[in-house]
């Protein structure tokens, strides 16, 4: 089909509806190759009662709310199908997954993140946020009626899940989950992530700088934080930082002299069942998780839009290491991939993010950036009126030709970022961005710049034509490096079940797509 869209001669584009179709077609949806969420929740699931909920959105937008709220209950089951209770979050970031999963399902998390900021981030927000609940707590009982009270002290803390064994054949066989009845799934209450309020990351109130604004909101939100509080133990969040190095880099001195300190703090923490344990390693395909987490036991592998090689690592180390025994992994930011045969490098020890299954490498497939640029395009929200940002876009593009011809740079380890979003003209555009650049703005007067500026300004909506072309072809491109990975786990010996799941509203969340596996026992 795609080959008909173009000319045999020139291979131009002359068919544009029926290149549309040929992209649809071969879209992940169409292809009916995904098992749906509600088939496997019905499958794990057994008898589990559920968590109490936590109604507290104001900590997360709505973009995090679903997509912690989703992933969460389906970790619950996996982890309760598993019978386990450790989770290992990789690329856990502020940790909106791990300490949800840590309070709301009352389960062990190490967050795993390469970032130190981030780590350390999570130390000082849960150091106000406990000032924060104690405030609201304080208040918040004495406002309440003694009736409200004791209702709300007659919640149950957390709801104890059972391990079910099910129908293995449901599992090991993806069209039995295909052809189970569709359960339509209810519109979930948007969660807390406890994790990120934006006056938390950017302030340094004391206790008492705290203390007004919670008077303010006490009336409001005094009954709902005392169901939170009866969730939130004392000490929901510890930290644990290791150094900035990798573990590979350090002596076998500092390897041994952590291995005798680390399990008497780390073991002392993890007496308690929900914990979250936020923890600062750079993870690769080699990575010993002993060595990060002392006390690491059978767990499962989470991690929520994992970046570049991150996600393909991932399954890797899930594949190799007998300890974990499922996988949820959602992966993001395809144009950071690294691949095995865009440069013909010859490296044979090096691990690529792609491709992963033996199939591909043997073809010598190749993506390319454009092609995997394209992929983290946003098909859905486009079609609902979210329109890309052509006009950011032109200014990127003509700012290309400007540094091209005017200073001879054709590649740069600098980026520009979000300079469209602060600048208030082409002009002032431009200079933000030389300057970013590291380049002499001085020599470019005003009306050079304009030049540039109006010799492609008719050009806009060829631009806009080209990009949206670029998001038709998008789910095609995403279909490839997913259903590689798919394949990986397939040509594995000791996994059980592995499929593709539709996780997310992908206007909600365009990377809705999670790659699920299962060991075999």
């Amino acid at each position: 089909m795609f080959s008909s869209a173009f000319c045999e001669n020139s291979e131009k584009l002359i068919d544009v509806h029926l290149f549309a179709l040929a992209a649809k077609y071969y879209s992940l949806s169409n292809l009916g190759v995904c098992t749906p969420l509600e088939d496997v929740l019905e499958a794990l699931k057994g008898n589990s009662q559920g968590a109490t909920g936590i109604k507290a959105d104001e900590f997360m937008n709505n973009k995090k709310s679903h997509e912690v709220q989703v992933m969460s209950e389906l970790v619950d089951n996996i982890v309760n199908y598993c019978g386990i209770k450790q989770v290992i979050d990789i690329g856990s970031g502020k940790g909106y997954l791990s300490s949800f999963l840590s309070m709301q399902y009352n389960l062990k998390v190490y967050g795993i993140d390469s970032s130190n900021s981030n780590t350390d981030g999570a130390r000082e927000r849960n150091r106000k946020l406990k000032k924060h609940w104690r405030a609201y707590q304080s208040r918040g009982r004495a406002n309440l009626k003694p009736q409200s009270l004791e209702k709300t002290n007659d919640r149950p803390v957390e709801s104890k899940m059972k391990s079910k064994t099910i129908n293995e054949e449901l599992l090991n066989n993806a069209k039995s989950l295909q052809s189970r009845d569709q359960v339509i799934m209810q519109d979930l209450v948007p969660s807390c992530g406890f994790t990120e309020m934006g006056t938390f990351e950017t302030r340094t109130e004391t206790e008492a700088d705290l203390m007004p604004q919670t008077k303010s909101h006490e009336d409001k939100l005094s009954e709902e934080v005392l169901a939170i509080l009866n969730v939130l133990p004392a000490d929901a969040v510890e930290v644990f930082s290791s150094s900035h190095r990798n573990w590979g880099e350090l002596c076998e001195e500092e390897k041994v002299q952590r291995k005798k300190t680390s399990p008497k703090t780390k073991a002392t923490k993890s007496s308690e069942s929900n914990l979250y344990l936020p923890l600062t390693s750079c993870i690769t395909a080699e990575t010993e998780l002993s060595d990060i987490v002392t006390d690491l036991e059978d767990c499962v592998m989470v991690g929520l839009h994992t970046c570049g090689d991150l996600a393909a690592n991932t399954l890797r180390i899930f594949a190799a290491k007998p300890e974990v025994k499922a996988v949820c992994s959602v992966g993001c930011c395809y144009h950071l991939l690294s691949e095995q045969f865009e440069n013909q490098e010859e490296c044979c020890d090096k691990v690529w993010g792609f491709p992963m299954c033996q199939y591909l490498k043997d073809k010598g497939w190749c993506c390319g950036r454009n092609a995997r640029m394209s992929a983290c395009l946003a098909l859905e929200r486009v079609a609902v009126g979210q329109m890309l940002p052509t006009e950011s876009l032109f200014y990127r593009a003509v700012l290309q030709v400007i540094i091209e011809e005017m200073y001879g740079v054709t590649k740069s380890d600098r980026h520009v970022g979000k300079t469209f979003s602060k600048s208030s003209s082409f002009i002032d555009y431009v200079r933000r961005s030389l300057k970013k650049l590291e380049l002499d703005d001085s020599k470019l007067p005003d009306s050079c710049i304009m030049d540039y500026y109006e010799k492609y300004k008719h050009r806009m909506n060829e631009l806009e034509a080209f990009n949206m072309l670029k998001v038709v072809l998008a789910p095609c491109i995403e279909v490839l490096i997913l259903l590689d990975r798919l394949c990986y786990l397939k040509e594995q010996e000791n996994i059980a079940w592995s499929g593709l799941v539709k996780l997310f509203d992908p206007v909600k969340s365009p990377r809705c797509y999670a790659v699920i596996a299962l060991k075999e026992e």
